[in-house]
């Protein structure tokens, strides 16, 4: 089945990421064991005690058989016998002090990768998300880091303590008895040759397999997120189907991945312990010759096994291995992104106190998802402080890409936009967004109470600073009516709430937030005419004293704007007010007379 047919639509095709091709990235995690360097000595200890003691267990058969059993003698089996129990005691307190410690060194670590990537993704400029879906950023906080977590705290600590028993047990093959270690070491290459065969081919499935995962959390997260509308145009049925593909591709790749691993496994097995069987009929006859003792043969038994058992423990983690190897690689790349945005290395201060001037000169962007298509192209605007402009214009002209330069998610192809005399490129983005709040057309209602909502907009807010805010903005109106007031849940993405409720809500956080520059995109467009003249009487309170630039599809915001800026195609093309634009410029004329007709007519029937 091909890609496309796995994961559905082209809208969801993204190039395959490159192949994890070996286990450096796993070396990238040391970082983040370095601050827990004592519980990695104490691990490290017990780990030494248990393989140790596990690698006497051999001796001491040997010591019970030869002298104990062989020889007749009581008072030896019973010193072996106390000497086998004192060296599973030590067994079981190393195993119990070394699997505590790797394990919560795991939990540490994942924690703390998962602190480090979500704090980076909080720096990445809006165009990365542009070019990347949310589904797979969430698989690799969630999904890559459980399986690291299972790698360190697990698979990592099995790989070690078999990689020391492999190596011990090779080392008392040799002391025991030479002439059969060399019969064990036949087997080697044909061990290791399909190791690395189907290492290889695991590595590859292993990292295919986690972007199909990936792709099936992005499409349902997206289609999750957007119900109503699935709903609503009756497209439940294309979704599932093309869920479908997705779940059935990831099956299809992991199934192959299990086989390659399965097969890997049985492999190894197969080899291995034929070889073990070869040995014990080679060492049976020695004993019968009379060329070791039946004690040696046991200890080699016991160590030929261990060897054995060690080689199919590491090998069946290296399929772990080898998944948090793309895991890594997909973090490291995640944390390896550098934002478009960044604060200059020594960033100039914003003067004090905030004015709210605007100045776009000669402003031409590109949005990263359209290179080819310029957004703005030469704009040149002025705002003065305190100044109200409205921004009007056809769909799509660049009204709201003039918002998101100035809230610097994006910096000029060309041109300089400066916030109070300050070329944005100049200062840290955060001191000249502190000095902006925002009301956008569809505001982000965040899963939490009104009160937190609403005091978003400035932690540091007291309740009753919350209250007031709220009652400026006409919120209070329909919030004291929900089940617990301003202590109610709005729900996932306020579904709770109307579009007018959700936008007074974002009206009620920029109030709070007390901005010097106030950017307005529709704030009103989704209130009825009672609430808009409320929310309307409210702006224009704290529209005093404070800049203000306003997206306008509305009458009542555009006849009380000191001043319309026209853009159309991203460029500037008049400026004045509205009676004077109404005469002297065509293309306004043509939109208020599609945009403000009806308001025109509602106001004429006022009067």
């Amino acid at each position: 089945m091909s890609n496309q047919s796995q994961r559905g639509p082209s809208r969801w095709n993204m190039p395959d990421r490159p192949k994890s091709r070996n286990y450096g990235y796993l070396k990238r995690t040391f970082t983040f064991m370095r601050p827990y360097t004592k519980q990695l000595m104490i691990f490290a200890a017990a780990l030494l005690v248990s393989s140790l003691a596990t690698l006497s267990v051999g001796t001491g058969l040997k010591f019970v058989i030869d002298r104990g059993l062989s020889s007749g003698s009581k008072e030896m089996l019973d010193q072996g016998l106390i000497m086998l129990v004192g060296v599973v005691l030590a067994i079981s307190v190393g195993s119990f002090v070394r699997f505590y410690y790797i394990s919560w060194i795991g939990e540490r670590v994942v924690a703390d990768i998962r602190k480090a990537v979500f704090s980076h993704i909080l720096k990445l400029s809006p165009g990365f998300f542009e070019t990347t879906k949310t589904g797979e950023i969430l698989s690799r906080i969630t999904t890559d880091t459980a399986l690291l977590q299972q790698v360190i705290g697990s698979s990592f600590s099995i790989a070690i303590r078999n990689t020391v028993a492999l190596i011990g047990g090779v080392i008392m093959l040799i002391v025991t008895n030479g002439k059969l270690t060399a019969l064990v070491a036949l087997v080697v290459p044909a061990v290791l040759v399909p190791i690395i065969w189907y290492g290889r081919k695991v590595r590859t499935l292993s990292r295919e397999s986690q972007d199909r995962v990936a792709d099936v959390g992005s499409y349902a997260e997206e289609n999750l997120n957007a119900i109503r509308t699935v709903q609503a145009f009756v497209h439940e049925d294309i979704d599932r189907s093309f869920f479908t593909r997705n779940v059935e591709g990831a099956f299809g790749t992991a199934m192959r991945r299990i086989y390659a691993r399965a097969m890997l496994g049985a492999v190894v097995i197969l080899l291995v312990f034929t070889a073990i069987s070869v040995v014990v009929w080679a060492g049976g006859r020695g004993v019968i010759s009379g060329e070791i003792t039946p004690g040696e043969l046991s200890a080699f038994i016991f160590y030929a096994i261990m060897v054995a058992a060690s080689v199919g423990a590491v090998t069946e983690v290296m399929g772990d291995m080898q998944r948090a190897a793309g895991a890594t690689e997909r973090l490291i790349e995640l944390l390896e992104t550098k934002p478009d945005i960044m604060a200059p290395a020594q960033p100039k201060l914003m003067p004090v106190p905030a004015q709210g001037a605007v100045s776009f000169e000669d402003v031409t962007f590109h949005y990263p998802s359209r290179p080819d298509t310029a957004a703005l192209k030469g704009l040149t605007l002025k705002v003065a402080p305190g100044e109200h402009v409205a921004l009007v214009g056809p769909s799509g002209a660049g009204k709201t890409t003039v918002f998101q330069l100035l809230l610097r998610f994006y910096d000029p192809t060309s041109g300089t936009v400066r916030i109070d005399g300050m070329d944005l490129k100049d200062v840290d983005p955060r001191d000249a967004r502190a000095r902006i709040g925002l009301v956008s057309q569809d505001p982000l209602i965040f899963a939490a109470d009104a009160m937190e909502n609403i005091r978003y907009g400035r932690p540091t807010a007291t309740d009753a600073e919350v209250y007031a805010a709220a009652e400026a903005a006409a919120a209070m109106e329909f919030i004291a009516k929900l089940p617990e007031g301003m202590k109610s849940f709005l729900g996932e993405r306020g579904v709770r709430l109307s579009g007018g409720q959700k936008q007074r809500i974002a009206i009620a956080r920029a109030i709070l937030r007390d901005p010097a520059l106030l950017l307005l995109d529709e704030a009103t467009s989704a209130l009825d005419a009672e609430n808009e003249r409320l929310v309307q009487t409210a702006l224009e309170r704290l529209m005093v004293g404070r800049t203000t630039m306003v997206i306008a599809h509305r009458l009542a915001t555009v006849v009380n704007a000191d001043r319309i800026a026209v853009i159309d195609d991203g460029q500037l093309v008049d400026t004045g007010r509205h009676d004077q634009l109404l005469i002297s410029n065509p293309l306004y004329a043509r939109v208020a007379k599609l945009q403000f007709s009806a308001d025109a007519g509602h106001a004429e029937a006022a009067q």
